[in-house]
Parts: structure tokens; sequence; C-alpha cells
């Protein structure tokens, strides 16, 4: 992974940044008392941030996930299939299984 380059603003484009920070009412800059009081997210959201961690790292797990893998398949066949809509290589496997199975 490349480290990326900051590129450095002047002092004018710092003051006009700060300006607009200023002038911004809904957004105030946190006062020293504010961040005195301020609590970590876990902490002021227990609730929330269980149910959070919980639902990190996508779907259930599968009794039987399927195994990604590569085969070549002539041109025709799979233009059958995707012509089919959605769910082609679902009814591949289908197909796979049934003749497996025989």
């Amino acid at each position: 992974m490349t480290a990326k380059k900051h590129m450095l603003i002047s002092d004018a484009e710092e003051a006009r940044i700060q300006k607009m920070i200023a002038s911004d009412s809904d957004a105030p800059e946190m006062t020293p008392e504010q961040a005195a009081k301020a609590k970590p997210f876990a902490e002021a959201f227990p609730t929330l941030a269980e149910t959070m961690r919980k639902n990190v790292g996508g779907r259930p797990r599968l009794a039987s996930p399927k195994v990604p893998v590569s085969i070549r398949l002539d041109q025709d066949v799979i233009a059958k299939f995707k012509a089919t809509g959605p769910g082609w290589q679902s009814r591949i496997n289908e197909v796979l299984r049934k003749s497996a199975t025989q």
C-alpha cells in the first residue's frame, strides 16, 4: 500500500477555512468544557454500539457455504444461462448438482 501524500495549504487558505468554520452556526466548534464532558460512543449509546458490533461481518455463516471456483465453459453455454436472467450461476449449480447425483 502506498502512503498518501498530503498537500500543504497556504496561510491564506487556512484563514479562509477557519473563517468559514467560525461562520457556521449549525456546527460550532466544541468548547473545552464540552470536550471534557464527551464520552466514547459505546459508553454514550451502549445498546446501539452493541447492535452495530453484532452486525459487522455481512451475511450469517452458512452451514455449507459455496466454494468459489474458476472453470472454463463454452461461450454459447454461458450465453444461454445468462439469457435466463439473474441467478444464472445458481442455475448452473443446479444442473451440475443433478449431473453429479446421477
